[in-house]
């Protein structure tokens, strides 16, 4: 992308009908590290990729937690991120103040997209660089929605956002349907291993208890985020499978070798 007289205003349309200032902001959202978020019957769950400014620097919080029933995660300019997460809070404390009842998920998502809508209709606003992948669970059951900074917003069964994200959309787009039926420990290790896809042509050689994070809400359970220490036991668990699955291979492959080298009987001459 580059500078054109198109882009000085948010508010101005290019002879091709785009909005170049909410382009930029999308791109932000490509360039932030990855959300994953997956949904079963029962649950969702989040998983993401921390990074750090540097060696020297922690790395910088990708989860935040908005009610008992729902929580976000962000790819893009965190300083975004809180500024709606704060007007979500509140929405949720205002809502259950009037009603008595949790925010439906649903209307919560459609009330942060009408927020970002409108800076990008007004010249005195810019657009929120952040997209948000939205978890929750209510009267409805488990949602997974996607937020973007053009105010759309679209529901999932699986979806993952920020950079290299593709890598883990291909493997959720060959696996979803396997996840309305499992339970919430393999539906986690579901998620590290499409957020893993997105680390194997960066510089993040592998997934470590150090940056990486995932958080879970579904029946029964409030949105609970795992991070430090508290991950590595899926780490370990998936790198077993892995182990496991990779041995089941060799094996089957030898096995196929050694009935292709096996000598035929020759027939026999009258």
């Amino acid at each position: 992308m580059f500078r054109n007289q198109y882009d000085t205003d948010i508010t101005t349309w290019s002879p091709q009908g785009r909005l170049h200032q909410v382009e930029y902001a999308m791109e932000a959202v490509k360039q932030g590290s990855a959300v994953v978020g997956v949904r079963s019957d029962t649950h969702v769950v989040l998983a993401t990729l921390k990074r750090s400014t540097s060696e020297l620097a922690s790395t910088q919080k990708k989860l935040f937690s908005i009610d008992d029933h729902l929580g976000i995660a962000i790819a893009g300019l965190t300083a975004d991120a809180r500024v709606l997460g704060r007007h979500m809070r509140t929405e949720c404390m205002n809502y259950k103040y009037i009603y008595e009842i949790a925010m439906p998920v649903g209307r919560l998502a459609l009330n942060v997209a009408d927020k970002c809508q409108v800076s990008t209709q007004r010249a005195s606003k810019r657009p929120f660089g952040v997209g948000l992948l939205i978890a929750g669970y209510d009267e409805l059951g488990p949602h997974l929605y996607q937020s973007c900074p053009s105010g759309n917003y679209y529901e999932f069964y699986s979806m993952a956002i920020g950079a290299r994200s593709q890598s883990a959309k291909t493997y959720l787009e060959r696996h979803f349907e396997e996840f309305a039926s499992l339970e919430l420990q393999d539906l986690i290790l579901q998620a590290i291993r499409a957020l893993r896809e997105t680390v194997s042509s960066s510089k993040d050689a592998e997934l470590t208890s150090k940056n990486c994070a995932i958080a879970y809400v579904g029946k029964g359970d409030t949105f609970t985020i795992v991070e430090g220490e508290e991950i590595q036991p899926y780490l370990d668990t998936l790198e077993n499978s892995d182990g496991k699955q990779e041995e089941e291979e060799e094996e089957t492959e030898e096995a196929a070798e050694q009935t292709e080298d096996k000598p035929t009987d020759a027939p026999m001459e009258d």
